[in-house]
């Protein structure tokens, strides 16, 4: 037999955020935070006063309604609006923006906010269609010489089998449909569905059940083996954004102008949208599409100006469709911005009065300790005991996020010197490299002549 090698996977490289172990608000049956629960950490007051505008949502009773999430730094006011849309669902569509994004673009503030708006906004749509499905038992395809190129072969057609738990059928298939099952890299054991009206092939996975070779790592998704027959209706379920079908709609209208020498404008026309909400209402009411509300978090909200806040104020009260609105601030009393007038949070009242207001209170050590072995962990940084501690006493004194940003650097001083875990003198080693706002104002002081003004 011949020998195994132990492969050692290299560090694998993927981008992760500060907000993508959430998967909920981590609360019971009864609408009570857990201490730890779906990624959150304390914070329990306002994770079940989430808790509670996510059922007024599910029940439709937020019509009009925003909410307005306040609170200091680093109090985790955008994790709370990210585990709302995650406890509205999966395909809840959920948008971020800050309130300064809309001074850095070259359109209209009011359409950057009407792009997010409706991408905030899906579409469910669910077709019947007529599809052959089941389990590739045998496939052959038969090539051809290329017309061009005589070194070259193409599909000219293909014969396989399909089979579910009920039915077995052979296919003869043309040129079009074969070049797809290439391209897919159709076996046999996969599971696949061709729609009978516009040919397309979907691969779903492999029948692993029935797979003979078992590998430690498997590449395919495991799908169960369809029942019925091949050749039957199935229900197609599939959600995009009403901004997605804006821009289809706008592509088509554009496409026509463009002929007459007409310039295509970056900004979606109120008439497109107009149609557009009409074919989306026609489509509910058939029953073929259903609305999936998601959310628009808006960070930064005291960002916004008058004009904004207006504009907000007005969809609130009178869109037909609509996000949850959600924005927060760590500002108190303050101007709105393009007036000299000052509100609380720098939100004009007439949309405060329109606002649930969540607050989020500084973490305790208990907490903080909590935070950062869960990002630990989500980053594949190994602390030690006595690493968390001094992280948990940084984050308390100084500021959670500068606890955070010192682990990744850690890590990378602890590895250069042949340690598989962080201990605490490296944790102490990455303060003398960065050092966090209180150090950096302190050496401007130190040196305030020699700095340029």
């Amino acid at each position: 037999m011949a020998e195994i090698e132990e492969i050692k996977p290299a560090r694998e490289f993927k981008r992760v955020g500060a907000h993508t172990h959430i998967t909920g608000l981590g609360l019971d049956e009864k609408g009570k935070a857990k201490f730890i629960g779906d990624g959150l950490v304390g914070q329990t007051e306002a994770r079940e006063a989430a808790g509670i505008v996510v059922q007024m949502i599910r029940e439709g009773k937020m019509a009009g309604r925003g909410v307005l999430i306040v609170g200091p730094s680093g109090t985790g006011k955008t994790a709370l609006a990210v585990g709302i849309a995650r406890e509205l669902g999966e395909d809840t569509p959920f948008v971020a923006m800050s309130g300064s994004e809309i001074y850095t673009t070259d359109i209209r503030k009011t359409e950057l906010l009407k792009q997010a708006i409706r991408k905030a906004i899906g579409v469910r749509f669910r077709e019947r269609k007529l599809v052959y499905e089941g389990v590739v038992r045998e496939l052959k395809i038969g090539f051809v010489r290329h017309p061009l190129n005589p070194y070259a072969k193409v599909p000219r057609e293909a014969v396989l089998v399909l089979e579910t738990k009920d039915d077995r059928m052979q296919l003869r298939v043309g040129e079009e449909i074969a070049m797809q099952l290439l391209q897919l890299r159709v076996r046999r054991g996969d599971v696949i569905w061709i729609d009978a009206k516009t040919y397309e092939v979907h691969k779903m996975g492999k029948a692993c059940k029935e797979s003979k070779k078992k590998y430690d790592i498997e590449v395919y998704r495991c799908v169960d083996i369809p029942s019925g027959d091949v050749k039957k209706e199935k229900e197609i379920v599939y959600t995009l954004s009403l901004h997605t079908l804006d821009l289809s709609q706008a592509a088509q209208q554009a496409a026509v102008l463009s002929l007459f020498g007409v310039p295509v404008s970056r900004e979606v026309p109120d008439e497109v949208r107009q149609h557009v909400d009409k074919m989306v209402k026609k489509l509910i009411e058939e029953g073929r599409a259903d609305l999936v509300p998601g959310v628009l978090f808006i960070d930064d909200a005291h960002m916004l100006d008058i004009e904004a806040f207006s504009f907000l104020t007005r969809t609130l009260e009178e869109s037909e469709f609509v996000p949850i609105l959600v924005l927060a601030t760590n500002r108190g009393i303050t101007k709105i911005r393009g007036t000299d007038i000052e509100a609380p949070h720098g939100i004009p009242l007439d949309l405060l009065d329109r606002l649930l207001i969540i607050r989020t209170r500084p973490y305790t050590p208990e907490e903080i300790k909590e935070i950062l072995r869960i990002r630990a962990d989500e980053e594949d940084i190994p602390l030690t005991e006595e690493a968390l501690e001094v992280l948990t006493k940084i984050g308390s004194e100084r500021s959670l996020r500068y606890a955070m940003q010192l682990m990744e650097p850690a890590r990378i001083i602890a590895e250069r010197k042949g340690q598989t875990k962080v201990l605490a003198e490296d944790i102490e080693e990455a303060m003398k490299y960065f050092v966090d706002v209180k150090e950096s104002v302190k050496y401007i002081q130190q040196l305030e002549e020699k700095f340029l003004k």
